[in-house]
């Protein structure tokens, strides 16, 4: 992004004006879009999973910067048709193709991002459902992340409005004659400038967290853990508060009057589960007796699992097979069959 205005900032001021500086700012790229989607949707797959890694599977992702290379690449061509003789030496008509090719290669560079901002905001809302909505200390930079993506979607309704007449032949140069790139490029620097700050910010605010959260485990003795385990589960399983579909970490510290951060650390440190993974078992169990029960054989299986506490039914049917390896309506048929 600095790059690109960088190159936008140099033409202005005239800092290519000698045949020498135009000629390698001709045959270096600087205007690269086509990576900017795969890189926003790496990035906040990377900052949510800490086992997440670049491999060459995605790499595919990033082959259409071909597109942002063929300004270049006849730049090239040209240069070596006429040392090799293959070319007359008329840089006009290769001029005039690389002109207009920029133009309409801000199609798909939009296109790029826009559908990699999308992929990027579903996946940060499939990671909150699989959360159950719980945001721990292990995903403190999920609202980063949010603003992040908001930002770039944002700049891309700034891009469209731009877009849609710069690329309309009779409307382009009097656009840029009017306006010039100030409305994309205002906004492009502003960008640059809050992902700077905000990220320095985000950065330092993760390195708060994770001092305040060290002593944890270093103030919690032996009896202490065996005896917020105790709490937690008798508070559950007489408090049936994992019917409640909204229940997190917050509810469940009012009722056992253990801070948060305890409760989060011993059921990760010591029972080896999320928050999530700790109150479904529960929803589970109780969806495995309460299918078998008569009164629910008018219930459909979404609704028992709605009443054991389940926001949604897609959630319910991944974590019921994740946890038992049969759907619900196998386990059902199974257990019909068996008593």
């Amino acid at each position: 992004m600095s790059l690109a205005s960088f190159n936008l900032y140099a033409n202005y001021e005239n800092w290519f004006n000698s045949d020498i500086l135009r000629f390698i700012s001709d045959l270096i790229p600087m205007v690269i879009v086509m990576p900017f989607g795969p890189l926003l949707y790496l990035y906040i797959q990377s900052s949510l999973d800490s086992n997440f890694k670049v491999t060459k599977k995605l790499r595919f992702h990033f082959y259409p910067v071909i597109i942002d290379l063929v300004p270049q690449l006849a730049t090239y061509i040209f240069i070596i048709g006429v040392l090799t003789g293959v070319l007359k030496n008329h840089p006009q008509p290769w001029g005039i193709f690389i002109d207009e090719y920029n133009v309409y290669a801000d199609i798909p560079r939009w296109m790029s991002v826009s559908f990699y901002v999308w992929m990027s905001a579903k996946y940060l809302a499939s990671f909150k459902q699989k959360q159950n909505g719980v945001l721990n200390e292990q995903t403190i930079n999920f609202k980063w992340l949010q603003q992040f993506i908001r930002v770039f979607a944002t700049f891309q309704i700034i891009w469209l409005v731009f877009l849609i007449p710069y690329v309309i032949p009779k409307y382009t140069d009097k656009l840029l004659n009017e306006f010039d790139w100030y409305p994309l490029y205002i906004p492009l620097a502003i960008i640059i400038y809050w992902l700077g700050i905000k990220g320095y910010i985000v950065s330092q605010t993760e390195v708060s967290l994770i001092k305040k959260t060290q002593p944890v485990s270093s103030t919690l003795s032996a009896e202490a853990i065996a005896l917020t385990i105790v709490s937690v589960k008798k508070t559950m399983t007489d408090g049936k508060l994992f019917l409640n579909p909204n229940l997190n970490l917050t509810i469940l510290s009012e009722h056992t009057s253990i801070p948060q951060k305890t409760i989060s650390f011993v059921l990760n440190q010591n029972l080896n589960k999320s928050f999530s993974e700790f109150v479904n078992e529960y929803r589970i169990e109780a969806f495995k007796e309460k299918i078998l029960h008569p009164e629910t054989d008018n219930l459909t299986i979404a609704g028992v699992a709605l009443e054991c506490g389940f926001s949604s039914q897609a959630t319910f049917q991944r974590i019921f097979k994740q946890s038992t390896g049969i759907s619900p309506s196998e386990f059902r048929k199974s257990a019909l069959q068996t008593s």
